[in-house]
């Protein structure tokens, strides 16, 4: 589901303007953004109660890593999903 503030469709999936908005459980959060932002999206990931938080390529905060893990969620950090997956053999 694409989360931006102006809850923009993509893909033919709705928007949605915050992850609180989401009206279903969330797995993953895949975050997009530069790092400087990405910290609040991954506190918002936990009180939301997703089960993980992926930062992009690129993507890094330390402290939002060590406060999701603390929180209980997976946490994966400056990787990408398309090259990560495969090399699992899935």
């Amino acid at each position: 589901m694409p989360v931006h503030p102006k809850a923009e469709t993509v893909l033919g999936e709705p928007g949605y303007a915050t992850l609180a908005e989401i009206p279903f459980p969330v797995d993953v959060v895949d975050v997009f953004v530069n790092s400087e932002l990405a910290g609040p999206i991954a506190d918002q990931a936990v009180e939301i109660g997703a089960k993980a938080v992926w930062f992009q390529l690129g993507v890094v905060d330390p402290a939002a890593y060590e406060r999701t893990r603390a929180a209980g969620l997976e946490m994966v950090m400056d990787r990408c999903p398309a090259i990560e997956i495969p090399r699992l053999g899935r």
